[in-house]
């Protein structure tokens, strides 16, 4: 523990590029922790380890809070930080700032996942019922032909009423997914290798192979983490199994499927792809998913922006002040917890 009896306050630093600051941190948030008599905060502004005056700072923080394109945690960048006891994240994936050799140092780490899976599950949850509607497809045709198209008529299945939905991955995303989708008229199942006994029965929704998902589900949602293991398996023979008229939306990461056989199965026209990630991203000129039908593109926005910011600035000040008062954060990220994390 930190902070007990007449022990100094632990110190807390920012260390983040000022527009990452900015766009996640307000002064009410900084006036927060300014104001917590269980920590001391060595600066009201990001800290920079190419400035000498930042970087006595920062060899004096205990607790660093970072975020969107924070340095690496490793050789020089982590020997500026002597002190560091605990890592903060004001964003989703820890994994391009927390090292092996951060954590071989026993550093405790946290994140604002939780935080930033609301928006992505509310994203996704829109995709859904959109996809079931055949909302994308319609507008399409009410633009290029001036008439309701019937679709009806042109897809197999119309409606959000018992259609099967099958979540990839029961990550925090996928979770609150499942959460939303137990207010609707839909079948669920899901597919999560890396689930206990008890956290399928936990699920309260049918737990299957992913195989077996791709080929019963009309629509399929990705919330699995990019992992060796994990990227590409969305390949060509997973894809061949969507029945004519599934839908795949993907807000997790572009590489987890492969997206060349995807825009194959595209151009038979008898699939849907809904993807706010790609591989590569952004896509370069002339990839095929720029042309091929039933595919709508948008450019990474089902996380944080705007006004959800602030939900990630208020959860990593609350981790910070618990971790200043108690010496754990509220949700802890565990080694063997980076192993299947996104």
């Amino acid at each position: 523990m930190l902070h007990t009896g007449r022990a100094a306050p632990p110190t807390v630093a920012f260390l983040m590029p000022e527009d990452t600051f900015s766009r996640v941190f307000g002064t009410a948030d900084i006036a927060r922790l300014l104001a917590e008599p269980r920590l001391r905060l060595l600066a009201a502004e990001p800290l920079d380890l190419s400035a000498p005056g930042h970087r006595r700072m920062l060899a004096e923080a205990q607790i660093v809070i970072t975020g969107w394109d924070s340095p690496e945690l490793r050789g020089d960048a982590l020997a500026a930080l002597p002190s560091v006891r605990a890592v903060a994240h004001s964003a989703g994936t820890v994994r391009p700032i927390v090292t092996d050799e951060l954590l071989a140092l026993g550093v405790d780490v946290a994140s604002s996942a939780s935080a930033n899976a609301v928006p992505v599950a509310e994203f996704t949850l829109a995709m859904i019922i959109l996809a079931a509607k055949r909302a994308f497809w319609s507008a399409d045709r009410l633009r290029a032909e001036r008439r309701k198209p019937d679709a009806e008529t042109a897809w197999p299945t119309v409606g959000a009423n018992g259609v099967r939905v099958g979540v990839v991955g029961a990550s925090h995303i996928g979770r609150l997914v499942l959460r939303h989708l137990e207010r609707f008229d839909l079948e669920v199942v899901v597919a999560d290798p890396t689930l206990t006994a008890r956290q399928r029965r936990d699920l309260g929704v049918p737990c299957i192979a992913l195989d077996d998902l791709f080929a019963s589900s009309d629509i399929v949602t990705l919330h699995a983490p990019s992992l060796p293991s994990t990227q590409g398996m969305i390949d060509r023979d997973r894809i061949a199994l969507m029945r004519p008229g599934a839908t795949l939306i993907n807000t997790a990461r572009g590489d987890l499927v492969d997206s060349i056989a995807l825009a194959e199965r595209l151009r038979r026209g008898d699939l849907v792809a809904l993807l706010d990630v790609t591989d590569p991203e952004p896509l370069p000129e002339g990839h095929a998913l720029w042309s091929t039908p039933n595919t709508f593109l948008t450019p990474h926005i089902a996380g944080s922006q705007g006004t959800e910011l602030a939900r990630l600035a208020e959860h990593v000040i609350d981790e910070v002040i618990h971790y200043a008062a108690n010496g754990r954060f509220i949700e802890p990220i565990t080694v063997p917890q980076m192993a299947v994390m996104a």
